[in-house]
């Protein structure tokens, strides 16, 4: 079970730096930064184009 909690956040960092890439982030800073923050870090990047915008 515990390999499970290691591919799910493997795949949350692979899905966040490609949503950086397609916000001209850079894709690499992102996995790194998911992979020791997961989920906070899909929060700051979801919210950072909303912060951007105005």
């Amino acid at each position: 079970m515990e390999n499970g909690y290691f591919v799910g956040w493997g795949t949350l960092a692979l899905i966040n730096a490609g949503l950086a890439q397609g916000k001209n982030r850079s894709g690499l800073n992102w996995f790194l930064l998911s992979l020791l923050l997961g989920p906070v870090a899909t929060l700051f990047l979801v919210l950072s184009s909303k912060l951007d915008a105005e």
